[in-house]
């Protein structure tokens, strides 16, 4: 380069041109060429190499170069050729000029920081997108790791600007850093609290992306769409997206629903409110009408056993109600419902099975019901729950046993005699009709 534009110097000069002006000329002619040659450069880089890797990529099996092309790190690499071309030249062309080539190496500097920052991010992206894909690490909060990696890279590139612009050494910017830490503390504070809690929340597995949690106090209830930094993205049930901050996961109480997922069922807990005036010993016409149902036959024959065993041991009086064991209504019945619900195909049979009473409220006898469904979809889930409470409070009849409900307007009309309460207009013709009379 440097042979080329001194001919070009004395070729001018040899036409007669003043050799300031041929010189002037001569560099000029440099930088033209110097730039073409960049954007040759640049040209092969995109048009050719990187047609050829975009195709070499397509037909390899690995997953990772389909990353490093998706991330564009191929594409941000090509940038760096015209810069390389400009420094390699740059000094043979403007070699008579130191402060245009100060200039123009500190502006290609500058350009390179940019470049190198910007192929570490997409790096970093191409190793994020094999992360997700990856069976080990699928789901993981792994985004705020790359995403504090990135604010890292992004201040030692704002340290490499402010030393190519000031002309001095790196060193010499980082020794005066630590005046500057109370000051970065309070600008990075939400990014330095996101990182640590990114961390804690990794190690121990708190949260992955697609787990289901609630946190009344941030208004959140539904599957986690989003890990980063410094924030938790939640989509709700009613489609809203709810923003938690990623330390509010340290330090407030959430719920995570991913061990019912994994358990493989839901669970179903409901109780149901016994009138217990309702509640009395079974005589034998109504043992007789339970013995047809099918579900009842083998436990009442059991029962029956078992009962007149104990009181022929015990000699016990039966013609007195309170003595001896007897069969009750409500106990027949919640037999009934644990047999109802071990036929039933949808009950998860391994897990928690339990149909128990709990004490007695102003509301009745709970006769609560503790299973879990096969199915953990929630509108199958809440069919499932459905159909069965439907068919225990039909079947209850059968029982004589009657659901406790709360006393309605209805309920004391008909216990004072009275009918349906006179329309507005039946009461206003009974006023004319008095006034009429007097």
């Amino acid at each position: 380069m440097e042979s080329l534009i001194t001919w070009i110097r004395e070729l001018l000069t040899g036409y007669g041109i003043p050799v300031a002006d041929a010189a002037l000329m001569g560099t000029l002619a440099g930088v033209l060429l110097v730039l073409c040659l960049a954007w040759l450069g640049n040209f092969i880089a995109k048009r050719i190499i990187l047609g050829a890797v975009d195709q070499i990529v397509k037909l390899t099996k690995f997953e990772w170069d389909d990353a490093l092309l998706e991330s564009r790190v191929f594409t941000r690499l090509s940038h760096l050729i015209p810069a390389m071309i400009i420094n390699a030249y740059g000094e043979a062309v403007l070699g008579t000029t130191p402060e245009v080539l100060t200039g123009v190496t500190a502006a290609v500097n500058i350009y390179l920081v940019f470049i190198l920052v910007s192929v570490f991010f997409a790096i970093l992206d191409a190793i994020l997108i094999i992360s997700e894909k990856g069976k080990n690490t699928a789901g993981m909060p792994i985004k705020g790791f790359f995403q504090a990696l990135k604010l890292v890279a992004t201040v030692f590139g704002l340290i490499l600007l402010l030393a190519i612009v000031l002309n001095k050494s790196p060193v010499y910017l980082l020794s005066g850093l630590g005046a500057l830490t109370a000051v970065l503390l309070l600008v990075f504070r939400d990014a330095i609290l996101g990182f640590v809690a990114g961390i804690m929340i990794s190690v121990n597995n708190m949260v992955r992306v697609g787990d289901w949690i609630e946190m009344p106090k941030a208004d959140a209830d539904g599957d986690v769409i989003d890990v980063s930094l410094t924030t938790v993205k939640v989509q709700n049930w009613d489609k809203t997206i709810t923003t938690i901050p990623t330390y509010n996961l340290i330090s407030d109480s959430f719920k995570n629903w991913r061990g019912m997922s994994e358990s493989g069922g839901r669970r179903i807990k409901r109780s149901l409110f016994l009138d217990v005036q309702s509640i009395r010993f079974a005589d034998e016409e109504l043992i007789g009408r339970w013995g047809k149902i099918d579900l009842l036959k083998e436990y009442l024959n059991k029962k029956r056993e078992e009962i007149k065993k104990a009181n022929e041991e015990r000699g016990t009086d039966l013609t007195i109600l309170g003595n001896g064991r007897r069969i009750t209504n409500a106990g027949t019945f919640r037999a009934y419902c644990i047999a109802y619900l071990k036929a039933h195909p949808q009950i998860h049979q391994e897990m928690t099975f339990l149909v128990r009473q709990l004490a007695p409220t102003e509301s009745g006898l709970p006769l609560e019901i503790y299973v879990f469904s096969k199915d953990q979809v929630w509108a199958n889930y809440e069919a499932i729950q459905a159909d069965i409470f439907d068919h225990m409070m039909s079947v209850i009849g059968e029982f004589d046993l009657r659901i406790f409900q709360k006393p309605s307007g209805r309920d004391f009309q008909g216990l004072l005699g009275r009918g349906q309460p006179a329309s507005p207009d039946d009461a206003s013709k009974k006023d004319e009709a008095d006034k009429k009379t007097d």
